[in-house]
């Protein structure tokens, strides 16, 4: 059995033919209509994320104010896992430090992560979010550029596929209705095909 071959032939719901629907018509323009509108929601939406993840970025650490902390004791065993014996190169240990609000100097202690290497009595940076707790330090530039790409490109992404989703839906709505309508067609001049002339 031969194997028959499609001609793809582009733009050719564009080009004027006998064979040509008005429906062809239609679904031409929906995904012409769809690639744009994706194009376009993705490129805003990717705009407008981007500069949403760099205002929460921004504020993130704007929020975190380094204080110099004294390291009091280390946590005992905080070094070393018990089960598996690996050494971490950070350990637990309880800091203390002042903190001024309102005028008013608190002393305040809490955890923080240090090298294993510092003693107690020296003195480290640790951050805090303005309210007397310990936070992790704010992430670099590097990692928040790559916050903000990445945010940036996810929701351009899912705006753009999105718009294509919506634009599919329409399009197989329209391809629908024309194959109810040719099947109508179809019924109307089917019927007289099967006679034979005399």
């Amino acid at each position: 059995m031969r194997k028959v071959r499609r001609a793809k032939v582009l733009g050719w719901r564009w080009r004027r033919n006998p064979l040509r629907r008005r429906s062809d018509v239609v679904e031409a323009w929906i995904v012409l209509a769809a690639w744009v509108l994706a194009a376009v929601a993705s490129v805003a939406a990717g705009i407008v994320g981007a500069r949403a993840a760099q205002h929460a970025v921004d504020g993130d650490r704007a929020g975190r104010r380094p204080v110099t902390a004294v390291l009091v004791k280390t946590v005992p065993g905080s070094g070393r896992d018990v089960v598996t014996g690996v050494r971490y190169d950070r350990v637990v240990a309880t800091v203390r430090w002042t903190d001024v609000q309102g005028g008013r100097a608190m002393v305040r202690t809490g955890f923080m992560n240090v090298k294993p290497t510092v003693k107690p009595g020296s003195t480290v940076r640790a951050w805090t979010n303005g309210h007397g707790r310990l936070v992790s330090p704010p992430v670099t530039a590097a990692e928040a550029a790559t916050r903000v790409v990445l945010a940036g490109t996810g929701v351009a992404l899912a705006a753009g596929a999105t718009a294509l989703a919506a634009g599919c839906l329409v399009r197989l709505r329209v391809q629908r209705r024309a194959t109810e309508r040719w099947g109508v067609e179809w019924d109307q001049v089917g019927r007289h095909w099967g006679h034979t002339t005399g």
